[in-house]
C-alpha cells in the first residue's frame, strides 16, 4: 500500500494564492463577450436600418417620378416611410433631397439622396454611424 501524498506548507499557500481567481475570470470573459455581443447587434441594427433606408428612398423616388407628382416631394415621403418603418429619431438623423436629373438614354430620373448617421445601441454615444444611400427611378411622361 502506498500512503497518499502530504501536502507540504508551501503547496498549500500556492494554493490558497489561487482562492477566488474563478470569479475574476468568470467576470472578465463575461465582459468580453457582453462587448462581443453588443457589436454584432450594433452591426445587425446598422445593417438594417441601412436597408429601410435605402428601401424608402426608392419608395420616394417612386413616389416622386409618378406623373403630375413634383419631384421635390420624393424626400418628404422618404423621411416619412424611414419614421414608419423604424423611429423618428432615425428620421430626424437622416437629411433627404430629391430633383430630377438626365438620364444619359434621354428620359428623366428621379433620384433621392439620403445622408446623415445612425443611432448606437448605447444612446449616450448618439449617433455615430455614418449612412448615405441613393434612390432612383424613372420619370412618368417623360
Amino acid at each position: 500500500m502506498t500512503a497518499a501524498p502530504r501536502t507540504t506548507a508551501s503547496a498549500s499557500r500556492a494554493l490558497a494564492g489561487e482562492r477566488g481567481s474563478a470569479v475574476v475570470d468568470f467576470v472578465m470573459v463575461s465582459m468580453l463577450i457582453v462587448t462581443l455581443l453588443m457589436a454584432v447587434l450594433q452591426v445587425a441594427v446598422y445593417v438594417h436600418v441601412r436597408n429601410v433606408v435605402t428601401a424608402s428612398a426608392q419608395d420616394g423616388a417612386r413616389f416622386a417620378a409618378n406623373a403630375d407628382v413634383d419631384s421635390a416631394i420624393g424626400a418628404d415621403r422618404t423621411l416619412e416611410v424611414v419614421a414608419r418603418a423604424t423611429s423618428v429619431q432615425t428620421a430626424q438623423g437622416l437629411d433627404c433631397t430629391s430633383g430630377e436629373e438626365p438620364d444619359p438614354s434621354g428620359s428623366t430620373v428621379v433620384v433621392v439622396r439620403c445622408s446623415g448617421s445612425v443611432p448606437t445601441l448605447l444612446a449616450v454615444l448618439g449617433n455615430l454611424l455614418p449612412l448615405e444611400v441613393t434612390g432612383r427611378a424613372l420619370k412618368e411622361g417623360s
